[in-house]
């Protein structure tokens, strides 16, 4: 959730499907393998390499010994194929004095580990994956794809691993609502998800921009709040819709699409975390139903345009017609999603309407409620009874705690880790999505060469996250999520630029242990798996790869620059005088405090590794320089 006000202020400023993700993951190329240089992403818990490989040649048997690990050993059996040409041949009967050489996939339930955990043993003659659970066998499966190099002879090195989660909730979030994404576009995604250990996407499935889950009960909810005006301008700078204007753009999911969705992710190991976003953000379904709101006024879906404060878009708390609604709306979302939880937002309700409504006002007095925030409380904990009666938690963004948190209510916290750490106090389970670590829909690189967006979160800075806080109880806090909230993000391509490599940090921050964390060996893995990126056409982002430009005034009000680089042994050359700069221009030393000649008016840089050039071009006039020295959030 990016605050309104925060929007408001800086507005101004498929190769598709599974083949190509394990076509992507197939190719991976290792020459000697140490426990130090194996490319696997999120990095295992314990690791060793061992003499030796398994080459993927000649006759190999493939042996599951549960059915559970059909789907999975069938996955296996065609990234093989596809890879190395090997053909695998399935078996649930293990031929014990074969003298084949053997692939396994094992259910142990004496297996020590937790349920996601794994073993993966590779020696010249066998290779095997045990776990307690299909779910720990699949990564172990992602951890094994990684490995297998290619090349004349493609083989698996031969190495022990032994690995677990750190944290149990590892997810991400995608907003359909602000802009819609197809069920092939979602599918795509939980494929990617799946190779790097994810298990939970967060669909942000209704805001103020769209309804986008059909709830049989109330049709109007998409017939008229999936759809709005077209727009493209800069979010909240658009124009509102014009009297008689047609809503065109949109979408929304059918029931039985979101059941094949969910069943696809299941079949990734992977659970949709449902979000219906209220008693705020609501004006697609009040646009539906005016009676929702305290003003009962006809609103139209918003398009990207300045709204919050002026248009009612939460709903009245004061009638029991909101109740109603909120039941068959939450009953009908109970019956499709199999998840646990479901998420309420809760966030950023304006309740200047509320304030004067006689029904809310008259709702406060008969439970004497002191103010809004209370009841706020009241809406939630009420919401709350709803889902337990239909046998779910209540989980929602860290407003939910103001004016009291709901009894068994879990905390995503967003405005940083604070509000997490005062629920874990208060014995509430937390998820850990604070934006200066987790909102991937932030610039993460120099605003001169991204698309537009309000706030800075570096790659760097993700992979620094630690989800668990000193001084609160281990077992409140679930884990963790990165969010993509899509105002500034129309299409997929973008989302994916977006996701990646942000979302690479985060799956090893919230896989693997906090003590194994190492910047530069992740960074030389990712540069691994984005080459695979290419080979499977998932767009990405190559910001790390940029200057960092950071102006600032001296004493005498004069403009001085530092620049700096996320990454080690990039070279940086700039120019002050109009023309590009490279290897051949000024080179920047570290610590160097460069000063402006007379009468510059432009700043260029780029970053060079290896003699070639590497980030992009960055160009920045002289009095945007000057402009940025009053805000810290760019650098």
């Amino acid at each position: 959730m990016d605050r309104e006000k925060d929007r408001k202020r800086s507005s101004g400023k498929y190769k598709t499907g599974r083949q190509a993700i394990g076509v992507m993951f197939f190719l991976c190329c290792f020459t000697v393998v140490s426990a130090q240089n194996i490319n696997v992403i999120p990095q295992p818990k314990e690791y060793a390499a061992k003499p030796g490989q398994f080459a993927l040649g000649g006759e190999v048997m493939f042996y599951i010994n549960s059915k559970e690990l059909k789907s999975v050993a069938q996955y296996v059996v065609a990234e093989m194929k596809t890879v190395s040409g090997l053909q695998l041949s399935l078996t649930d009967k293990e031929e014990k004095t074969s003298d084949k050489r053997t692939i396994s996939l094992e259910i142990s339930p004496s297996f020590r580990t937790e349920d996601e955990g794994y073993r993966l043993d590779c020696s010249p003659e066998k290779v095997s994956v045990k776990a307690v659970t299909p779910q720990g066998i699949f990564y172990g499966v992602q951890t094994l794809l990684q490995l297998i190099s290619s090349g004349e002879k493609p083989h698996i090195p031969c190495m022990s691993v032994k690995d677990e989660p750190r944290f149990s909730w590892r997810g991400l979030m995608l907003d359909v609502s602000r802009h819609f994404f197809t069920v092939d576009e979602v599918k795509r995604l939980i494929d990617q998800m799946a190779v790097y250990k994810f298990n939970i996407l967060h669909l942000h499935l209704t805001d103020d921009q769209g309804w986008r889950l059909e709830i049989k009960s109330l049709p109007a909810l998409t017939q008229v709040g999936a759809w709005r005006v077209p727009r493209t301008g800069l979010w909240w700078e658009r124009e509102p819709p014009k009297e008689g204007e047609k809503a065109t753009y949109g979408g929304f999911y059918t029931q039985e699409q979101m059941e094949e969705l969910i069943g696809y992710a299941a079949s990734k190991h992977i659970e949709i975390l449902p979000e219906i976003n209220v008693p705020g953000h609501c004006l697609a379904a009040i646009a539906a139903y005016p009676n929702l709101s305290c003003t009962k006024e006809k609103y139209h879906v918003n398009p990207g345009s300045i709204f919050y404060g002026e248009d009612d878009n939460a709903l009245c708390v004061g009638q029991e017609a909101t109740f109603d609604f909120l039941e068959k709306v939450f009953t009908e979302v109970a019956c499709l999603f199999p998840f646990d939880y479901i998420h309420i937002g809760g966030d950023e309700c304006f309740k200047g309407f509320w304030e004067k409504c006689d029904s809310c006002r008259k709702q406060m007095a008969e439970n004497g409620l002191a103010n809004t925030d209370e009841l706020q409380s009241y809406f939630i904990k009420r919401l709350e009874k709803i889902l337990q009666e239909n046998n779910k938690k209540l989980i929602g963004w860290d407003e939910i705690m103001e004016g009291g948190l709901a009894p068994d209510a879990t905390v995503m916290s967003w405005r940083g880790m604070t509000g997490g750490i005062n629920a874990a106090k208060g014995g509430h389970h937390v998820v850990m999505s604070p934006n200066q670590f987790a909102y991937l829909d932030f610039y993460q690189g120099d605003p001169a060469v991204e698309p537009p967006t309000y706030q800075m979160l570096r790659l760097k800075n993700v992979y620094s996250f630690n989800p668990m806080p000193d001084g609160v109880e281990p077992s409140l806090i679930l884990g963790g999520q990165g969010n993509l909230w899509a105002e500034s993000v129309p299409t997929f391509r973008h989302a994916e630029y977006m996701y990646w490599p942000r979302s690479l940090a985060l799956s090893e921050v919230l896989w693997s242990p906090e003590e194994t964390k190492d910047w530069d060996n992740f960074i030389r893995r990712t540069e691994h798996h984005l080459k695979k990126f290419d080979q499977a056409d998932i767009n990405y982002a190559r910001s790390f790869y940029d200057a960092i430009i950071t102006p600032s005034l001296n004493a005498e009000g004069e403009l001085e620059i530092r620049l700096d680089t996320e990454i080690c042994n990039l070279e940086m050359y700039y120019t002050f005088n109009n023309t590009y700069p490279d290897h051949h221009n000024n080179r920047y030393r570290d610590g160097e405090k460069l000063t402006l000649p007379p009468d510059a008016d432009t700043f260029r840089v780029i970053t060079y590794k290896d003699g070639k050039p590497i980030g992009r071009m960055i160009t920045v006039s002289i009095k945007e320089l000057k402009e940025r020295t009053k805000t810290s959030w760019i650098n």
